[in-house]
């Protein structure tokens, strides 16, 4: 069954080099029972842990079955461990977070068999625990712990069974239990190679094996050997997982989950403090996000209320010599160039001329000084400035020159308190004029009230109110953004071919862009967003060096767990998503709290301070697929330092 020839292990010890194995040759045969002695530093117990695929010897070979092992890959150990060897430790290695069911259970997660977890169960009740299945190891005796060792290492139904010192820790009572249910074991058909170093156990053997450094000095056999079953011997001859039964025991995702989340449990103040200092940089980068995001979207309703695509058309002041004269004394604008600006379809979409001046309006008993706008019917849709109450005023009514006027929310607020003017009869500048609308409100700034104001037909102003015959300004609203620096110079050539100007004079009338003005507002917001941002994202990967830090404490305290895991059949991917699901776990939770918190944070600043504040679903999704990221970087290290420990360095680690 097992074979081994000139097998040579050596250990570096600081500058000494020791041979633990000295040419060691040796065959097992199915069925027996052997006991390997010899004293401390003999080599017996670096034999077994070659036996059981957990060491590499330096040179020789070793066989199972028909198939040389020496030379196989790490992950084909692993699968012929679980499948083949079943392992008895002198300090049991059980985990104490896990009842003996989920100790024993250990081997099956890893041969793809969790749906078997009845055998667990049998097993234990086989060596006498069937009452004490859901006791933790704190609250079993030390013969109880070494039985739900014997029940892990049987739970797969292994041919061979590997016990080092299984009776050492044990009072002379549970000595005789254990090796009574080994001989059962064997009585069965089990192999069973056993490491001692007590003469009385060794004598219930039918097969001594004493060594002395490195060497083996004697093999005796005494007793009748077992016959070997023949199941035993087909079945040993090819080791090798197949694809399909490599495939077969693959770990499910969920057993992955399960065992992450029982290590967290079982340090709750550890994982919680991990959890939290990622929860901290979420939540920082959520409110953040909604700060920067609440201060564009009132940016751009600013910018909503100057109007779309806009260009403004307005006199300029020209230079004779260094004096600067009164805008409009060189270039004064008509309807002829409004209804000129208006041919150019290829770029403009409408054109609405304006003029504007201070007035005094009265209602009953009360009066308010405000801006009087004289505006064109397409002023409503360029400047986005539909009434909210009442309409906007007519074609017709501008062309009458009739008597109407649209209010500012400040001025009606100021003339008529809560209720609705439109209707109503008010008097500018001593003439009477009819409310027809209410503008939307656009807010204040701290040097002009965009409210205070009321607009009137353009005709109206001009001829009724303020005796002009020229136009202040020209709103001009493009077809699209594309098209605003095409629109700007073919305004431009229009108006100075319209009024014979000099292209060198081009000072006599200014075309002022909002783009510009929109696009250094959005530049701020996005620089003051990023800022903020990055300012939060900082706080989160402190959060992810936290996670680091406590997964590498974990690697280190969870060493011995870690090559009891391998010993029963975990690969290096297997302890790898293990570790890595456990960070990746913590970093979820402490991302979705982070969330919530975050969402709150942001809610409590619009509450108490009043500042504008929105929650995207970006910012959300960045903070999930962040934090997530966070889990797998600072995961990774550890996860993969955890996953290339050696089993044997790992089961001696103190």
């Amino acid at each position: 069954m097992l074979e081994l020839k000139n097998i040579h292990k050596t250990y570096r010890m600081g500058q000494v080099d020791v041979k633990a194995l000295d040419g060691v040759s040796l065959k097992i045969e199915p069925g027996e029972f052997v006991a390997i002695m010899g004293p401390s530093g003999s080599g017996k117990s670096t034999l077994m842990h070659i036996l059981g695929l957990l060491d590499r010897p330096d040179t020789g070979e070793y066989h199972l079955g028909e198939r040389r092992i020496d030379e196989l890959s790490d992950n084909e150990l692993s699968g012929i461990r679980n499948r083949l060897v079943g392992f008895i430790f002198q300090q049991f290695h059980l985990l104490p977070r896990m009842t003996a069911l989920q100790n024993a259970e250990l081997p099956l997660i890893y041969a793809g068999k969790r749906h078997l977890k009845e055998k667990a169960k049998e097993e234990l009740e086989e060596v006498g625990l069937g009452e004490r299945i859901n006791h933790r190891p704190n609250e079993l005796s030390g013969g109880q712990q070494q039985r739900v060792a014997i029940a892990r290492s049987l739970v797969n139904n292994p041919f061979i069974i590997l016990a080092d010192e299984p009776t050492g820790n044990l009072d002379s009572k549970s000595r005789e239990e254990i090796m009574a249910i080994l001989k059962g074991l064997n009585a069965k058909g089990k192999t069973i190679i056993i490491v001692t170093h007590e003469n009385a156990v060794a004598l219930q053997a039918r097969r001594v094996i004493r060594m002395l450094d490195g060497r083996i000095i004697s093999d005796d056999k005494q007793g009748t050997q077992i016959p070997a079953r023949q199941e035993t011997s087909e079945n040993v001859t090819d080791p090798v997982l197949s694809k399909s039964e490599s495939k077969a025991r693959q770990t499910e995702f969920f057993d992955y989950l399960r065992q992450a989340a029982s290590a967290m449990s079982a340090h709750k103040m550890r994982s919680f403090l991990s959890i939290l200092g990622v929860l901290i940089g979420v939540s920082a980068v959520i409110a953040m996000l909604a700060l920067g995001e609440g201060a564009k979207a009132s940016i751009q309703k600013e910018l909503a209320s100057l109007g779309s695509n806009l260009l403004v058309v307005r006199p300029g002041s020209p230079r004779v010599g260094r004096v600067a004269l009164e805008s409009g004394s060189a270039t004064r604008f008509t309807f002829q160039d409004v209804a000129a600006i208006k041919k150019l379809t290829d770029v403009v979409e409408k054109v609405a001329p304006a003029v504007s001046g201070r007035g005094q309006i009265v209602y009953a008993n009360k009066n308010w000084n405000t801006r009087i706008e004289g505006v064109g019917v397409d002023y409503a849709s360029i400047r986005a400035a539909h009434p909210q109450v009442g309409r906007f005023f007519t074609q017709e009514e501008e062309r009458l020159r009739d008597k109407v006027i649209i209010l500012g929310t400040t001025v009606a607020r100021e003339l008529f308190g809560e209720a609705n003017p439109v209707g109503e009869t008010v008097k500018v500048n001593l003439l009477n004029f009819k409310v027809v609308g209410v503008l939307p409100a656009k807010g204040a700034t701290s040097w002009h009230d965009q409210d205070d104001t009321l607009l009137i037909p353009v005709t109206t102003a001009m001829y009724r109110v303020f005796g002009k015959e020229y136009i202040d300004a020209i709103y001009v609203q493009v077809k699209s953004p594309e098209l605003i620096q095409a629109a700007n110079g073919t305004i431009s050539e229009l108006i100075i071919k319209q009024h014979r100007l000099d292209k060198n004079g081009e000072d006599t009338f200014q075309i002022r862009d909002m783009s510009d003005i929109k696009n250094a507002l959005e530049s701020t917001t996005r620089t003051m967003s990023l800022l903020l941002g990055s300012i939060a994202a900082i706080s989160l990967l402190v959060g992810g060096i936290g996670i680091m830090n406590i997964m590498l404490v974990s690697v280190t305290e969870r060493t011995r767990e870690i090559g009891l895991r391998k010993a029963i059949g975990a690969t290096n991917k297997d302890v790898l998503a293990q570790f890595l699901i456990e960070a990746v776990m913590m970093s979820f939770i402490g991302g979705s709290c982070g969330i919530l918190l975050g969402a709150g944070i942001s809610a409590l600043i619009t509450f108490f301070a009043g500042w504008a504040v929105k929650v995207s679903w970006f910012s959300i999704n960045l903070s999930a697929g962040f934090s997530l990221l966070i889990g797998i970087a600072f995961g990774m290290w550890p996860a993969r330092k955890a996953s290339q420990l050696d089993p044997i360095e790992a089961l001696r680690y103190e």
